[in-house]
């Protein structure tokens, strides 16, 4: 693995032996980390927007698992 900084980038060189799923999850990460970089939002904010939504998706598709 060669990890190389630029001004601009962090660029991360490694084997193409590299297991796909592992590197699909670290880049799931790092793209995580990249869109909430410049969040204000506090975990308390951010849970409860979670459960809102999570509310709105069960009243959504609720039918679709209880008959």
């Amino acid at each position: 693995m060669l990890i190389e900084r630029t001004s601009r980038e962090v660029i991360i060189r490694l084997p193409a032996s590299v297991e796909a799923t592992g590197l699909q999850r670290l880049i799931d990460y790092l793209t995580y980390k990249e869109a909430t970089s410049n969040s204000k939002a506090t975990q308390l904010q951010v849970d409860e927007l979670a459960a809102s939504v999570k509310k709105g998706w069960w009243k959504k598709n609720k039918k679709r698992f209880i008959k």
